[in-house]
């Protein structure tokens, strides 16, 4: 692609050249004789200085007008700096204004959160979403990565859906040509079905829960990548998520080291994130989360009491891995909390042969995954418990009529993945434009 100019990530190879950057304004200060412009150019931070004895006098007094954000041209010298942003430096020759902005609304000053997010199409400038959605491209780069060196085949599922995966109550319902259709909660449905096709195969996309929720743990539409294959068992279901998550982790911390210094993140938190995790069954889960010492620390936040049988709540999750150096495998769920699709365990089927990975220092759930019923009785008879309308799942009890296999898969959170990773407190930070009960804009 012709250009005619560098980007700030490209100065190693450009020292001691005269160079043209673009970009936009982000910070400027003067100093008597010197004025200091700091260019911002999407891949990284350049200190430009115009000094009065090196400059026109014109160029020199143009530099304090120019409004920050503007979008500027700065031409000069490459030089090496350590005390400077990327360690580089940019001696002025020419500077050219291509768009003098308006007065930024976001100054250096403390902004509430709700500020921040009505202007989050401006707020992306700033220094901390940069770094988090510079991760999270990243997380989502070695996503399709691990599937591909794997030889999974990306199969799209649709956003349109005519039925519930998991469960009806948090369904967005919309008019499809005088018929009911939902938005997807999950491509798993329809995973199933290519993987019966192509063996190994996996989805990522937009998912969308009507969750009255403030949590947060919660967004109302959000991404997942999804892995489905066939003749795996739940066994080597909790390996490859293992597998997985691991990968992710190592790559974000090779690749993004200066986006989480940025963040101030303590990667020594996630240095140890390596197979295998901890495997911890639900009802040891449950044991350890009423006994009186924990029933006690809930009372202590104020978070709910934990019963035998029911969901985790987050101080629950954050009991159960407060002290791993690694996600923790919850697995054998009750049958009866968890979705219609999930193969009971043979050794007591009031067990679902299920997990949720939860990620330490409070995280939660990055993952939920399960090996899948693949007898069509068995099935048919989960989908009539849970009320749900058996026509609209006949394609999806078709895949039991037709060579049938034990087949497994789970779905990731990417946003749960990248605030884990990034160490940043809500969902809302990881994506780009936060959908929540109360946001819509922009």
């Amino acid at each position: 692609m012709a250009r005619d100019f560098v980007y700030v990530e490209e100065l190693g190879e450009h020292v001691g050249e005269r160079v043209t950057l673009k970009g936009w304004l982000s910070r400027k200060r003067s100093s008597g004789k010197v004025k200091f412009l700091v260019l911002r150019d999407g891949t990284g931070l350049l200190q430009c200085v115009a000094f009065v004895r090196d400059t026109s006098a014109e160029l020199f007094e143009r530099c304090d007008r120019i409004p920050l954000e503007s979008s500027i041209a700065v031409a000069g010298r490459v030089r090496r700096d350590d005390r400077a942003p990327g360690g580089f430096e940019l001696g002025i020759e020419d500077l050219r204004v291509l768009h003098e902005a308006a007065e930024f609304p976001i100054q250096p000053k403390e902004h509430g959160v709700e500020f921040l997010f009505d202007h989050r199409h401006l707020h992306l400038r700033s220094r901390t979403p940069h770094a988090i959605l510079r991760v999270r491209s990243e997380v989502v780069r070695a996503c399709r990565d691990f599937f591909h060196e794997r030889r999974f085949v990306l199969i799209d599922s649709p956003v349109l859906t005519p039925a519930a995966c998991e469960g009806t109550t948090t369904l967005f319902e919309t008019d499809y040509f005088g018929r009911k259709a939902y938005l997807t909660q999950s491509g798993q449905l329809y995973l199933e079905p290519a993987c019966m096709a192509f063996g190994r195969v996996y989805c990522m996309g937009p998912t969308f829960r009507a969750e009255k929720s403030k949590t947060r743990r919660h967004l109302t539409e959000f991404w997942m990548i999804e892995p489905e294959v066939a003749f795996l068992e739940f066994p080597g279901l909790l390996e490859l998520a293992e597998e997985f998550v691991s990968y992710v982790v190592a790559r974000a911390l090779d690749v993004c080291r200066e986006d989480l210094k940025v963040l101030d993140r303590d990667t020594s938190k996630l240095e140890s994130v390596r197979p295998p995790f901890p495997r911890l069954p639900y009802d040891e889960a449950a044991r350890l989360l009423t006994t009186p010492e924990s029933q006690a620390r809930m009372a202590a936040a104020g978070a709910p009491p934990f019963a035998a049988g029911n969901d985790f709540g987050a101080f629950d999750e954050t009991l159960l891995t407060e002290s791993a150096d690694r996600p923790v495998m919850v697995t054998h769920w009750p049958a009866a909390i968890k979705a219609f699709y999930m193969q009971p365990d043979e050794a007591d089927p009031s067990r679902a042969l299920c997990v949720d990975v939860l990620a330490p220092e409070g995280y939660g759930e990055i993952i939920g995954g399960s090996e899948r019923i693949h007898d069509h009785d068995l099935l048919l008879g989960r989908i009539r418990e849970h009320g749900l309308p058996v026509e609209a799942f006949q394609w999806y009890l078709d895949i039991r009529k037709y060579g049938t296999v034990p087949h497994s898969g789970f779905g990731m959170g990417v946003e749960r993945c990248v605030t884990w990773i990034c160490g940043v407190p809500h969902l809302r930070d990881a994506i780009p434009y936060p959908r929540q009960i109360h946001r819509l804009y922009p």
